[in-house]
């Protein structure tokens, strides 16, 4: 039995050792790195591109000139009199009056700059969901790293405790307790390697593609201290905020449609020219020779659509909406950032409280309790309160940096900056 025990020991012990090497044989992927991959890689991203193709292409689209119109006709004068044929050919063109073709213009350049606007807006929020995910990624590896080195330090104790027993110094209970808690811990390993790759396949979601197995992130949690001032980062975001730049190019989208509305009101004149060519008539009453003629042509459209202006009312009522909805967008952009603001301050406080001496109290502690067991001054689970003790500071560290780090990227994305480079 004895035999078999140490056999487990040594096995998770090797199944330890090839974990580290094959963790220190990944490719490292830093953060900078990572994101200008989101930019190149990303499919939601390339398609949003198209739609600013799409919104030039129409540009070209609102400047074309009506097409003009080739009509040509024959006519029989008369089947059985003989008085000849009617050939002619007329070319016939649209004029558009009250600036309509301008108007078109100007609401497709708006449009086109809206899809533009969009496009920042779209990997503003793209870049900090991906550096989110990053985070996330780091701070899984950091817990996977104290898993591993509560493991190594209790399998440590384990042999330590083996040892002792077959000396007689200690009791068979108290072997089989640093034996179990190792494999409780084994377990837990496994648990959080299994949430490390869970999270560097959410970046692969990012890259959309699967090439972040066998990579590695790295960074410093550290480097998520700023000081900003409140005000300063509103007025930041009132003047940098592509969704808020968004709101405010859709007002002037709607105003552009109620000067196409209103263009579209004035008439169009119809012009055309043609030439006819009448063949000679043999009839013995009426003869005439061949003659031909020359034809223009002014048609004016009778609007008396005019009078419903229900188009041009929906235009200004469209406007209307934008402007107000510009107006929420900004007070909600002022609560966002103060709110993100708050978040961070309160962090950054959770942060400096464990740099104040937590861990290192925790981890003397431990190496305390552990040389007093080994001379036998005190018991097991001391011991092992002890280490689940600096075990949970170690992870409430870990996930108040993770949440610093994030609390500073939601703050940059709301205050519209981004200066994030670790």
């Amino acid at each position: 039995m004895k035999i078999r025990a140490h056999f487990i020991i040594l096995f998770a012990v090797l199944f330890s050792m090839t974990d580290i090497v094959k963790a220190q044989e990944k490719e490292l992927i830093r953060f900078e790195e990572y994101l200008s991959l989101v930019g190149k890689k990303n499919l939601s991203y390339a398609a949003q591109k198209y739609n600013v193709g799409m919104a030039e292409a129409s540009i070209q689209t609102a400047s074309m000139f009506p097409d003009p119109q080739l009509e040509m006709e024959t006519t029989n004068n008369g089947v059985r009199e003989n008085m000849g044929y009617v050939y002619g050919a007329s070319i016939g063109w649209t004029l558009e009056l009250g600036g309509k073709r301008k108007a078109r213009i100007n609401l497709a350049r708006n449009q086109s700059e809206l899809s533009k606007i969009q496009l920042q807006d779209f990997f503003r929020n793209l870049r900090a969901d991906a550096g989110l995910g990053y985070i996330d990624a780091l701070k899984s590896k950091a817990l996977l790293e104290v898993q591993q080195d509560s493991y190594k330090n209790i399998l440590q104790l384990a042999k330590s405790d083996s040892i002792r027993y077959r000396l007689g110094t200690i009791s068979l209970v108290t072997a089989k307790q640093s034996k179990l808690e190792a494999a409780s811990l084994l377990n837990e390993v496994f648990q959080a390697e299994s949430a490390e790759l869970q999270a560097l396949t959410n970046l692969s979601v990012f890259l959309s593609d699967h090439k972040m197995t066998g990579r590695e992130v790295t960074g410093d949690f550290n480097a998520f201290n700023r000081d900003f001032s409140v005000d300063d980062l509103i007025l930041q975001a009132l003047n940098e905020r592509t969704d808020l730049l968004a709101a405010r190019q859709n007002t002037q989208i709607t105003q552009s449609q109620i000067n196409l509305e209103k263009a579209n009101r004035a008439i169009d004149l119809g012009i055309s020219a043609g030439a006819e060519r009448h063949t000679e008539a043999i009839n013995e009453i009426a003869p005439s020779p061949t003659v031909n003629a020359v034809k223009i042509g002014l048609s004016i459209p009778l609007k008396f659509s005019n009078k419903r202006n229900a188009g041009l009312k929906i235009a200004e009522m469209a406007h209307s909406q934008a402007e107000v909805e510009y107006q929420q967008v900004e007070q909600s952009i002022r609560a966002d950032v103060m709110q993100a603001y708050q978040q961070y301050t309160a962090t950054q406080k959770q942060v400096k409280q464990f740099h104040n001496g937590m861990l290192t109290e925790a981890k003397s502690i431990l190496e305390g309790i552990t040389y007093s067991y080994k001379r036998g001054e005190s018991s097991i689970l001391e011991v092992l309160n002890a280490q689940r003790t600096y075990n949970s500071i170690r992870k409430d560290y870990y996930q108040a940096l993770a949440d610093n780090a994030a609390a500073l990227i939601e703050l940059e994305r709301k205050a519209g900056i981004w200066d994030i480079e670790f």
